[in-house]
């Protein structure tokens, strides 16, 4: 089996996604905080005042760093800004809280971010809604003109068409084909 060096692997690495080990222990970090956060034994004012999301939990590929995205319910500027204050107050229970409910060698040192994935989905949203956008979408400007004739009606030779009254396809062995005896 051939090694490379840690510091090629890292480095290919880079300009990919997370690995499938950085998601699991994501997602397991993120089960933790949000259950340690549910129970309600954080004693801060400002985490016992307001219910927290942890939306996302991103880990370092070496899995000694973590980002944990969160957001008040309620939201607002002051709230959000409290929140991540209190969040930061609290990390050393919080670690203490994730080494005793998450089995790894190393709990990974946690920062605190706003998850901003919700404006910018509500900012897409109403991209996607305004009248530039809508115009280039519009149903009724897609559909065919009347005069072209439409595909599903190809050269309008369907079994109404009077040109097309005694022919019949040879194959199927309907009347006035070839090769059909009286």
């Amino acid at each position: 089996m051939r090694r490379g060096n840690a510091r090629s692997s890292a480095s290919a690495q880079s300009g990919r996604g997370p690995g499938q080990r950085q998601l699991r222990v994501g997602e397991e970090l993120r089960h933790a905080l949000a259950w340690t956060l549910e129970e309600g034994n954080i004693r801060d004012p400002a985490l016992a005042e307001t219910p927290v999301t942890v939306t996302e939990v991103r880990v370092s590929p070496d899995l000694r760093n973590a980002t944990v995205f969160c957001m008040p319910l309620g939201g607002g500027e002051a709230a959000e800004a409290e929140v991540l204050a209190g969040l930061r107050r609290v990390k050393p229970y919080l670690r203490h809280e994730l080494a005793a409910r998450v089995r790894m060698r190393y709990i990974p040192d946690l920062t605190f971010a706003t998850d901003t994935s919700f404006d910018v989905a509500d900012r897409i949203e109403a991209i996607l809604h305004s009248p530039e956008v809508a115009r280039d979408v519009d149903p009724d400007e897609s559909e065919p003109d009347e005069s072209e004739p439409d595909e599903s009606e190809p050269g309008g030779s369907g079994p109404d068409d009077p040109e097309s009254e005694g022919e019949t396809d040879p194959n199927r062995g309907g009347e006035g084909g070839p090769g059909h005896g009286a």
